[in-house]
């Protein structure tokens, strides 16, 4: 048997409203708003969040394997999902692997994850799937897309919900695709990619999996069918006989398309407001379909606890003034940028310190430290104490506004804080996403 163990999201703070941007191209605008990734995050950032929050709780010692999901991965050779492991303070022999190259990653990772859990290779995996896709610039597509990020701890104990049947078609489709050389996704015509390579694959999946299982749509508390447009979702499934009341909402409304992880944040979202047995079936499609069954289990009551998850993130926002400002994050105009030189060698040395945000404690007085020092400044022993992870939550212990140096446009003057963590030591760190004024 393998289930979800525990489950997490992320979503970016800042929202555009789409008629912001149909106003710049003088365009029609589709309703709603979108989900923009600051300028200092990417798909590999927002993974670690998405993990962090589903770890909550959780020893990241005792997971064994971490597989990144995403069609956006910041290096075009280097595994993210290493840096990912290491910035959540996993094990040195944890099992990592990327999974890209479609957005049907996030669902073709889960299933490698049920897979080597049933096989007794691994106890546990941790996948974590997300995207920061570019459209280019005065298409309605760049108003479709969004950023975001969700995780599943998959296990075989201490289930939240335990995985059924799965089923999947493979098709050679050619669109939406991105070359090497491509910045932006790229699209065929929009209404054949809709019915021949979503609409007909994903009936395939869903169709196969029935019939193997002999399950029925009655059967279903919530169906997640992620979808090109929320029209078509429900099109899809009156076909396959569902009533679209039990389809779950694919959040187009107010953050987008968010490619990989759509699908994994929309199971989140069904999650959180799940009861024990409840049946759910999931849909991912991309180059083929995936489909594949859940039942909540009496367990998921405890797991929803402590956790950020899709409700939080979507009610925390901030709106952004304006178009120009997501062309600023996303570096879509060309202009001279200076980039601040970093060393390799100092980033090797410093990992412990810098990725897993390790600290010392005295063992003389139990002082906890951040960064790492040879001398106790509460008591003065010298070489005297243990390396220790600290926690990556807080509260603020005081702060200050710097009007002249860091934050972006947005966020000055920028706020500088001394945060005390939970479970010990201080930490000097500039806040980001934030109104300075409530700070």
């Amino acid at each position: 048997m393998a289930g979800i163990i525990s489950f997490g999201a992320y979503v970016p703070v800042f929202r555009l409203n789409r008629a912001l941007m149909g106003k710049a191209w003088q365009i029609p605008s589709v309703p709603g708003e979108r989900s923009v990734a600051n300028e200092d995050e990417d798909s590999l950032t927002m993974a670690v969040e998405a993990g962090a929050d589903c770890l909550a709780g959780i020893d990241p010692a005792s997971v064994d394997g971490l597989f990144f999901a995403t069609t956006t991965a910041p290096y075009e050779e280097k595994q993210c999902a290493a840096v990912i492991a290491e910035a959540l303070d996993m094990r040195r022999d944890v099992l990592t692997s990327d999974f890209t190259g479609s957005v049907r990653a996030s669902t073709i990772a889960v299933r490698a994850a049920v897979d080597a859990v049933k096989s007794g290779a691994l106890r546990n995996v941790l996948v974590a799937a997300a995207d920061c896709r570019l459209a280019e610039p005065e298409i309605m597509m760049e108003q479709v897309l969004g950023d975001g990020a969700a995780a599943l701890l998959i296990g075989n104990e201490n289930l939240a919900a335990e995985f059924g049947d799965f089923y999947t078609v493979s098709d050679n489709f050619t669109g939406p695709w991105r070359r090497q050389e491509d910045r932006f996704v790229r699209f065929f015509e929009i209404k054949l990619d809709t019915k021949y390579g979503y609409a007909d694959n994903v009936s395939a999946a869903v169709g196969g999996l029935l019939k193997n299982t002999g399950a029925k749509p009655e059967d279903f508390k919530k169906v997640i069918l992620p979808s090109p447009d929320p029209r078509e979702g429900v099109s899809i499934a009156k076909k396959l006989g569902f009533n679209p009341m039990i389809l779950e909402d694919t959040m187009f409304m107010f953050l987008g398309n968010t490619g990989a992880p759509l699908c994994l944040m929309m199971l989140v979202n069904t999650l959180e407001y799940a009861k024990a047995g409840d049946r759910v079936l999931v849909t991912n499609s991309g180059d083929g379909a995936d489909a594949f069954m859940l039942t909540a289990t009496d367990a998921l009551a405890e797991v929803k606890k402590g956790r950020r998850g899709m409700k939080v993130n979507i009610s925390s926002k901030r709106d952004l003034p304006g178009y120009d400002q997501y062309l600023q994050f996303r570096q879509i105009i060309d202009k001279d940028r200076w980039t601040p030189k970093s060393s390799t060698v100092t980033y090797w040395r410093d990992r412990d310190v810098v990725v897993r945000l390790h600290g010392n404690k005295c063992k003389k007085c139990g002082t906890v430290q951040y960064p790492i020092m040879r001398l106790c400044f509460e008591c003065e022993a010298k070489d005297d104490f243990e390396v220790v992870p600290l926690s990556k939550t807080g509260k603020v212990y005081t702060f200050t506004l710097d009007h002249l140096v860091g934050g972006n446009y947005l966020d000055v003057p920028a706020p500088k804080c001394v945060v005390e963590l939970d479970g010990g030591g201080k930490i000097f760190l500039e806040m980001t996403d934030c109104d300075p004024k409530e700070v």
